[in-house]
């Protein structure tokens, strides 16, 4: 027990770390508010927004409000980010405008759609262990803000530079493919929504629409929006704003290697392994 609980300590430190020196590497002096890179109030936001509303949870041990947390803490990173321009007194430019209209819709349906999933099933089965372990469960909040800056931060960078009103070939290809990839992350949650709303389907997996295609088309989706962004950002970045492109490559990761695919992997084989049709 004492090790678990020194291990989610510097779970916490080393997530807090990684964030700062994240921050560090891509702000600028230029866009400050009440004295401070702008970016550094974003990912400090980032955790106290987590952080608030992880008392009342850790406190009654639910996960409920833990992904519209997510959802809260980019929108106010996004806008922090736009009114700190305002408040320099810069005109915004369009790129920032796009990047940060594309990062609000993505994350008010992400978050939207993942809330009211939780309501109606009752519980997030992901976190059955974790909320039973205090420390487990705050690290999981904390981890969760880190999650949303390393997410967004490639985004962040686009509209603090606030580049010039220059539609480029990137601006062009980066929007398509956030517009292809948001679309079949919307329509593949929906077909999954509505093919597991049937009684008919219990017990069953999904092999039509976007799911004939692939078993993840969500994930798919998911990834190609990030990536089209981080292709509007590229040449926007100079130096070590480089490492903002982190963004597209923690998404990617983080979906095929650690906590999407893997996961509904091993329980789908679980399930229907032995099934020939899977």
């Amino acid at each position: 027990m004492k090790n678990s609980f020194f291990f989610h300590m510097i779970t916490i430190i080393a997530s807090v770390l990684v964030a700062t020196l994240v921050a560090l590497a891509t702000s600028t002096e230029e866009t400050q508010l009440y004295d401070i890179p702008i970016i550094y109030l974003c990912a400090g936001l980032s955790f106290v927004v987590h952080w608030a509303i992880a008392i009342p949870a850790l406190i009654t041990k639910s996960e409920k409000y833990f992904d519209l947390t997510g959802m809260i803490a980019t929108l106010l990173t996004i806008i922090t980010a736009m009114v700190a321009l305002l408040n320099s007194g810069v005109q915004i430019s369009i790129k920032s405008i796009i990047v940060a209209s594309f990062v609000s819709i993505w994350t008010l349906r992400l978050g939207l759609f993942l809330f009211s999933r939780i309501i109606k099933s009752g519980e997030d089965k992901r976190f059955r262990e974790i909320k039973g372990t205090f420390s487990r469960f705050f690290m999981t909040w904390t981890l969760s803000a880190l999650w949303v800056f390393l997410t967004i931060i490639n985004a962040l960078t686009i509209i603090i530079i606030n580049p010039e009103n220059i539609i480029d070939s990137y601006l062009i290809i980066g929007t398509t493919l956030w517009i292809l990839g948001f679309l079949i992350e919307t329509v593949a949650d929906k077909q999954k929504r509505s093919f597991n709303s049937r009684p008919e389907n219990k017990g069953s997996f999904i092999t039509t629409g976007l799911w004939s295609k692939s078993r993840h088309p969500n994930y798919f989706g998911e990834i190609l929006l990030w990536f089209g962004i981080s292709i509007i950002s590229l040449p926007l970045l100079s130096e070590w704003q480089y490492v903002s492109l982190i963004s597209p490559i923690f998404v990617y990761l983080l979906i095929t290697k650690i906590s999407g695919i893997p996961m509904l992997e091993n329980s789908s084989e679980e399930r229907w392994g032995n099934e020939k049709k899977y």
